[in-house]
């Protein structure tokens, strides 16, 4: 499987959770899709983009057991975060409520909306180890009459750990509270069955576990709320098609929530029309198994260092997924990330949360137990 990826055979690469890796056939197609482009860019962006992009969005839509209208293309799951964030109807004294364990970038930007609203962001902190039956009656220990939205990851980032969503967003709902999930590492790492879990909104990364070039992603919204959302950049999108009706700003035409949001000006779409490439990569290659292969070989890794460094994981085998936070007696996680890459050519995050220190690995199906050996015996050295 290591062949099939452009990843650099000197390193031991053990960090798709962060950016991902794209095989060599599937980086292919985005390059065919590249080179597409440029022989007649007119044509290209001008007259095909749309039925393209709706051909692509059609397979994501249904690989994620979701309707084609309700979802989008985005870069980034942190751009996701921020449509939904700045068009969500936020009044001073309102509150978002989230946890201890989401992405900063996703936090600096509910820091900032809140902050220009007069709203407030409560972050409940999260008990470790993790108790997955208790998660959502601890977070609604902290909602009130005025919080409006919740925001939390399906997979958070430091910690790895899978959270019980599905339960939380229905919890929500009967509570007539908005739902926000940060889905950046669950797409090709968990299955998705977006119309089912019941999140008013869910964003997810293409470019990570699916495998997928990088600034691929998207947008999942309830059809109630397709109106709310905002594209971040105004454009064509939001300009009269003949024949279309007036959308709810007043604009004549151009009122889906496709257009509005999709249609951002001149810009490269070769990632996105390269996702259904990644979904069959995957899918001719038994892709279930691959997963449950490289779950064993996380857990394996992350008990046989917890017994020797004396040191308990934060949850049960069944909370993650391909990532096992390795809890290490070490104080400084910036010097022991160096000190593995510099030293032993091994790429992997060295992550803290609530004052401990975690080597965060991803076990993908390019991955050996003989890389497994390699950081297991450089920490030991290490630690």
């Amino acid at each position: 499987m290591r062949s099939e990826f452009l990843l650099d055979p000197d390193i031991t690469f053990l960090n798709h959770g962060s950016y991902g890796a794209c095989p060599r056939e599937v980086f292919t197609t985005y390059q065919d899709w590249q080179l597409e482009m440029e022989r007649n860019p007119v044509l290209f962006l001008g007259r095909r983009s749309a039925a393209l992009l709706l051909e692509a969005r059609s397979a994501l839509a249904a690989y994620l057991g979701a309707s084609t209208d309700d979802l989008v293309f985005v870069s980034n799951a942190t751009t996701g975060v921020n449509i939904v964030a700045r068009s969500f109807d936020l009044k001073a004294g309102d509150e978002v409520l989230t946890t201890d364990l989401e992405y900063g970038a996703c936090i600096a930007t509910w820091e900032r909306v809140c902050r220009e609203r007069g709203a407030a962001l409560r972050r409940v902190s999260v008990p470790l180890p993790f108790d997955a039956a208790r998660f959502v009656d601890q977070l609604f220990e902290s909602a009130t009459p005025r919080t409006r939205l919740l925001f939390v990851s399906h997979m958070a980032s430091t910690t790895a750990l899978t959270l019980p969503v599905a339960a939380l967003c229905a919890r929500a709902r009967a509570a007539g509270i908005t739902t926000l999930i940060d889905g950046a590492h669950a797409p090709g790492h968990l299955d998705l069955q977006l119309d089912t879990l019941g999140a008013d909104f869910y964003t997810g990364n293409c470019h990570k576990w699916l495998c997928a070039p990088k600034g691929s992603a998207f947008l999942h919204a309830r059809r109630e709320h397709h109106s709310r959302l905002d594209a971040p950049v105004v454009s064509w999108g939001y300009l009269a098609q003949e024949g279309a009706p007036a959308d709810r700003d007043g604009f004549t035409g151009a009122s889906t929530f496709e257009r509005r949001l999709q249609w951002q000006g001149t810009r490269d779409l070769a990632a996105f029309l390269s996702v259904p490439a990644a979904i069959a990569w995957q899918a001719r290659r038994g892709w279930a198994a691959q997963r449950a292969r490289c779950h064993g070989m996380a857990m394996e890794l992350m008990h046989r260092l917890g017994r020797h460094f004396e040191l308990a994981p934060i949850g049960q085998d069944s909370d993650f997924g391909q990532m096992a936070p390795i809890p290490v007696p070490h104080a400084d996680a910036g010097a022991l990330r160096r000190h593995l890459y510099d030293t032993h050519r091994i790429e992997v995050p060295v992550t803290q949360h609530g004052g401990r220190v975690f080597v965060r690995v991803s076990v993908q199906a390019y991955n050996t137990a003989d890389e497994l050996q390699r950081l297991e015996d450089a920490l030991l050295a290490a630690c």
